[in-house]
């Protein structure tokens, strides 16, 4: 099968490359997927799971992406739950070899069902950027309606989704971002947008909860603005500093296929519209993860068109 592939740690992203690989191995409680469309995180060559497997070991050529969406095409031993030719949308592990292929290796409970009625650009947009906007908030932040949020880059992947979903629950939602980022974010649902270039982060006034995808400075500073028992929640760093009687929580984003059939399920209402950027094949795929910070909304690499790969 036609896969991207990491070798030197040290070579980023012109280091990844498009080569044959063996079709994966499904193991106990595992599916294989044939890949319709993939999405990245920018970082992962950063993390040291692309390069080792849990007990350390090198694991190179190793094959980044997270997020898929595709067709079951093989049950591993005790699998349940999924059934040959389904439609699905989920994360790989970590550790594992991952989505930027024609065909991987999942464990099942890390998958959830796909209508039919949901393209696949769409779906590989939603596992990780969802999955952590409903955590950061609900789970870690547990916002409730009536309270004042924070949401930085909030016209991004993981921001934009936690947009539409603290304004669901009832949230009064302040976004940042740059200031073309603006009408989008307030088109999005937040009722106050500020310029992380222009704007003080003072005028947001207090906060119940802090969402950032950004750290640093930014992180530092919002930490101030948390209401007593108020929660700063991120996903870029472990925050340095606890904001006053209240607490400061770093997480990575886990597999819930519960949520996942939650977000679909609001995707398909109309609820919910994962912000799709560039669309681009499996061949340009270094030049994706080069070019992503200048292109909005969350770029997908389609690896197969669902017609060709029912052939």
């Amino acid at each position: 099968m036609r896969a991207i592939t990491v070798r030197d740690r040290d070579a980023g992203v012109s280091g990844l490359t498009l080569t044959d690989m063996p079709y994966p191995h499904a193991a106990e409680n595992d599916v294989i997927v044939r890949v319709h469309a993939a999405g990245f995180t920018p970082g992962e060559l950063d993390w040291p799971a692309t390069w080792t497997d849990r007990a350390g070991r090198d694991r190179t050529p190793s094959i980044p992406g997270h997020e898929l969406s595709g067709t079951v095409v093989e049950l591993g031993y005790g699998t349940t739950g999924l059934s040959v030719g389904q439609r699905v949308f989920g994360l790989t592990d970590w550790a594992r070899n991952g989505s930027l292929a024609e065909y991987v290796a999942v464990e099942a409970r890390n998958l959830a069902p796909l209508a039919a009625d949901i393209d696949h650009t769409v779906a590989a947009a939603l596992p990780i950027s969802g999955l952590t906007a409903w955590q950061g908030l609900f789970e870690h932040g547990q916002l409730r309606t009536g309270q004042t949020v924070l949401i930085h880059g909030a016209a991004g992947g993981v921001g934009s989704i936690a947009v539409q979903l603290a304004r669901e629950v009832g949230a009064h939602v302040v976004g940042t971002g740059r200031a073309d980022d603006r009408e989008v974010a307030l088109g999005l649902g937040a009722q106050t947008f500020l310029d992380l270039d222009a704007d003080d982060l003072r005028q947001a006034g207090e906060v119940d909860v802090v969402f950032d995808v950004i750290g640093g400075e930014i992180l530092q500073r919002s930490t101030a603005l948390v209401r007593p028992g108020g929660v700063v929640v991120s996903v870029a760093m472990p925050p340095t500093v606890q904001p006053r009687d209240g607490r400061a929580i770093f997480f990575v984003v886990e597999p819930d296929r519960a949520q996942l059939v939650d977000l679909a399920q609001r995707l398909r209402a109309g609820r919910l519209n994962p912000i799709v950027g560039a669309v681009r094949p499996l061949s340009e795929t270094a030049s994706a993860f080069a070019r992503h910070r200048r292109t909005p909304g969350k770029t997908i690499i389609r690896v197969a068109e669902e017609q060709e790969a029912q052939h």
